[in-house]
């Protein structure tokens, strides 16, 4: 099975998706595992968490080193989002898996919404000066923030997509940030929230004598990191809009094959 040519293919698109986007290429990772790798979805969703947040961790390291992640945005945004992916990921337990199948279906329109609507980044957002921490935003736009990893953490772990798709508008509309942050914050946030929820998971896929599918994780995380690292070497060179709407496009066929499979 791991040698499918389809699933080499999806993990590098998906990977491809992250560095050249900041987002959406987490969620192939579910509808891969599921109908490609034929996983079972609670396995899915849950192998996906750990390979979605090894790829999204490979992705941000460099940009850390540019400094390019806020790390003001990943206190705020970041450590609520981690803590309510546990515990979208203990509600897994109370959710059938075809529920959280229609969820992700409906997830996966919403970011092929957010994928074709046109989003920019504040003026001069990519000026030297603006490259700073923004450090005057009021208590409601921190409390805002909170709320908004929160959501995010929680979807994230009920139905195992990074959900990047969603943090980076939610920097530049509410943190005022530049793109390139937007983009770099996004992949370590995913990154954290994503073990978080993986670790919830584990505990509770364990105590029902699941094991996780080693080798496939192995080969979708190589493909996908191999994906993620190209994709970040050719991103100046490419018409990003285009990208996204290319991409936003083609997820709405495959949302709606998910969603009528499970209705």
């Amino acid at each position: 099975m791991i040698f499918d040519p389809a699933i080499w293919v999806g993990a590098i698109l998906m990977g491809l998706s992250l560095g050249l986007l900041g987002s959406g290429g987490s969620i192939l990772t579910v509808p891969l595992l599921v109908y490609i790798a034929h996983e079972p979805e609670k396995m899915a969703i849950a192998e996906s968490l750990m390979i979605v947040g090894l790829v999204a961790l490979t992705g941000s390291i460099s940009q850390f080193m540019k400094r390019l992640v806020d790390i003001k945005l990943v206190m705020v945004f970041g450590i609520p989002s981690m803590f309510a992916a546990y515990l979208g990921a203990y509600l897994s337990q109370f959710v059938g898996a075809q529920v959280q199948m229609l969820i992700f279906s409906f997830v996966m329109l919403g970011a092929s919404v957010f994928m074709l609507k046109p989003l920019k980044a504040p003026e001069n957002s990519e000026s030297t000066q603006n490259e700073k921490t923004n450090s005057h935003l009021s208590s409601s736009q921190y409390l805002v923030l909170v709320v908004a990893g929160i959501c995010v953490g929680t979807l994230a772990g009920l139905v195992g997509v990074g959900g990047g798709f969603l943090i980076v508008p939610a920097l530049l509309l509410i943190a005022k940030t530049t793109m390139r942050k937007a983009i770099a914050t996004s992949l370590f946030i995913i990154a954290m929230q994503s073990f978080a929820g993986f670790a919830k998971y584990s505990y509770l896929l364990n105590t029902q004598e699941f094991t996780f599918n080693l080798p496939l994780m192995f080969l979708v995380t190589a493909c996908a990191i191999a994906g993620v690292l190209v994709g970040g070497k050719i991103v100046n060179k490419l018409p990003q809009a285009r990208l996204k709407q290319f991409f936003g496009v083609a997820l709405i066929p495959l949302s709606l094959f998910i969603l009528f499979s499970n209705v």
